[in-house]
């Protein structure tokens, strides 16, 4: 049996093409992670310039966002999630002082979390909500950081 050439050049052509894209080197503090879809407009220097959307109804409502947040996306995901996306442009060492400070207050219990220069993140909880957030600055917005929260309703 003779072998289908053009089957194997574009067999060829895939694999070579998978092997490209999905081992490319991605930076790590490269900006929000692909998970979420930032649908806030930006200005040309990368801050958002669109008006905050509403945080949706079963983001928990005791739970701290600091002041003037834009929330650029919300995504529902599967078995109860919420990803809510922001914006905050105080700048990552008091937008951090305020998530350390404010988030206990409120009653959320931080674990495992962990800060570097650029980056930032920690799970927490309650009794009825568990979550994590994600800290990361924006490197063409002055003052700007991209804050992530992501909670789900303990079960």
């Amino acid at each position: 049996m003779k072998p289908f050439a053009p089957a194997a050049v574009l067999l060829g052509a895939v694999l070579g093409l998978a092997a490209v894209t999905g081992c490319s080197p991605t930076p790590r503090n490269a900006g929000p992670l692909p998970a979420t879809p930032y649908t806030a407009a930006s200005a040309p220097g990368g801050c958002p310039t669109a008006a905050s959307l509403p945080l949706p109804k079963d983001f928990p409502a005791d739970l701290p966002v600091p002041e003037g947040a834009v929330v650029t996306s919300v995504e529902h995901r599967t078995a109860g999630r919420l990803i809510v996306a922001t914006v905050v442009r105080s700048g990552f060492d008091a937008t951090l002082a305020f998530l350390h400070k404010r988030l206990p207050e409120a009653g959320y219990t931080p674990k495992d979390g962990e800060v570097e220069e650029d980056d930032a993140e920690s799970n927490f909880s309650t009794t009825t909500v568990r979550g994590r957030w994600t800290l990361r600055k924006m490197p063409d917005c002055e003052g700007g950081v991209y804050l992530t929260y992501l909670t789900s309703a303990v079960s």
